[in-house]
């Protein structure tokens, strides 16, 4: 989403080709594929003569696995699918417009566990990392692995010929299914399980997923990018002590020492340099992973704008300023000194329940930042779309494209201030966090002076 390469390319097909006003995607009922086929008869003549395998007369695939609707004299481009493959945690890779496998690790209660690359999906870059091929009934859809739920489904390397949606109005709101197209049947797929009581339309369903996806691959190659300099730093130190800092040396020690100087000391005192690991740790790699998704071209993996990654992250600082918590700390948030019993039975519970309010708050300053961010872009770019109605009206498209270049352009370039302030303000929350959970009691040497 952050990516120049895609705005950029938006403006060049709106200024210099007109893009066909698209659909919405979905899938045709029945119903709505019959009278299709009734409407469009010597079409279907020759569709069929490219030879894709049976139709399904139960649902027209919305979406080829194997081949682009440019084939057949189409140009299609859906804005919502292209924004939400790009920003969506996925289990393929994106350099530019190529994708490249990862391991997909996947449990399923009745088939025990499947270990093997995406890349046996055969994935497709013309339709947003969907697979042509079904692996032991799993398949790759847009980049997320989903498994066939029909038992009669056949077991192992299996050529698909698409998918297709269908959105049905349920209890508690409208639910989208997903099929799979194979030897003209339509198969009902399911999603990985996930733990979210609901909360983001997910649950318990018939397999696991443990896979590396992108947003993963992109913290492992943050983390071992950061691991090889510090340690290639600290031999450098080790071996040349005290002699000035060189190469990288120059542009790190500084930040370090902000950190420490600016950060550590004033908020946990004497005791800050058993904190400076996790200090330092928490700083460059939110400000890696930050960074890391401003780069043009290369994977744009959006990991801190994934609530479950500032979760993780507030989850650790919770847990470190709680088992380090002082006597004098928990006193404080469980039965207040100095202060009528009446009040204390008012005040604790709001002290306890601040206690989890502040990892709260930690993961969504840090999720609501980074995430405002790349919802102006995706504004920004819409603004081509809405103003030149879908391609309809070149010439205002293309008046909008430049527009949306320049004010893009600029928002990235916040966005860079915008990755080091929430580096820094995290940092600075936790060691705040810290310092008053390990805070001295002083009340008692003032009574003794007085």
């Amino acid at each position: 989403m952050k990516k120049l390469y895609k705005i950029l390319t938006l403006s060049v097909l709106f200024c210099f080709g007109r893009i066909e006003a698209q659909q919405p995607v979905g899938a045709e009922t029945p119903a709505q594929h019959e009278a299709h086929e009734h409407d469009h008869g010597s079409a279907q003549e020759g569709h069929e003569g490219h030879n894709h395998g049976p139709v399904s007369t139960e649902a027209a695939p919305v979406e080829s696995a194997g081949h682009s609707d440019t084939d057949h004299g189409h140009a299609p481009f859906n804005a919502k699918e292209t924004a939400f493959h790009h920003i969506s945690d996925l289990n393929v890779y994106s350099i530019g417009p190529w994708n490249f496998p990862l391991p997909c690790i996947l449990y399923a209660p009745a088939n025990g566990w499947s270990v093997f690359s995406s890349g046996r999906f055969h994935i497709d870059d013309a339709h947003h990392g969907s697979g042509h091929m079904a692996v032991d009934r799993y398949v790759l859809h847009e980049g997320k692995v989903m498994r066939v739920t029909d038992p009669t489904f056949p077991v192992g390397e299996i050529e698909i010929q698409g998918f297709s949606t269908e959105v049905k109005d349920e209890t508690g709101g409208k639910k989208e299914y997903i099929y799979v197209s194979y030897q003209g049947r339509n198969f009902e797929t399911e999603k990985a399980s996930t733990a979210d009581g609901g909360l983001f339309k997910g649950g318990i369903t018939g397999f696991y997923d443990f896979s590396i996806s992108k947003n993963v691959f992109a913290m492992l190659l943050v983390v071992g990018l950061m691991s090889l300099l510090f340690i290639s730093m600290a031999r450098r130190y080790k071996a040349n002590p005290g002699t000035p800092p060189t190469g990288v040396q120059k542009l790190m020690e500084p930040i370090i020492l902000f950190i420490q100087d600016e950060v550590a000391k004033p908020f946990i005192g004497a005791k800050y340099l058993g904190y400076m690991p996790l200090l330092l740790s928490l700083f460059f790699f939110i400000l890696g992973l930050n960074l890391f998704g401003q780069i043009p071209f290369f994977g744009g993996a959006n990991v801190t704008g994934n609530l479950a990654v500032t979760m993780v992250l507030a989850l650790i600082v919770f847990i470190v300023v709680n088992v380090k918590g002082n006597r004098h700390y928990w006193e404080h948030i469980l039965w207040m000194p100095g202060i009528p019993a009446g009040i204390k039975t008012l005040i604790t519970p709001i002290e306890i329940l601040g206690i989890f309010i502040k990892p709260v708050t930690l993961m969504l300053r840090l999720f609501a930042n980074i995430t405002a961010g790349h919802i102006v872009i995706i504004i920004f770019v819409s603004l081509i779309f809405i103003i030149g109605k879908s391609g309809e009206n070149v010439g205002a498209a293309s008046g909008a494209a430049v527009g949306s270049v320049l004010l893009s352009l600029f928002m990235m370039a916040i966005e860079l201030l915008v990755a080091f302030i929430q580096a820094y303000v995290f940092t600075l929350l936790t060691a705040s966090y810290i310092g008053a959970a390990t805070e001295e009691h002083h009340h008692e040497h003032k009574t003794e002076h007085h």
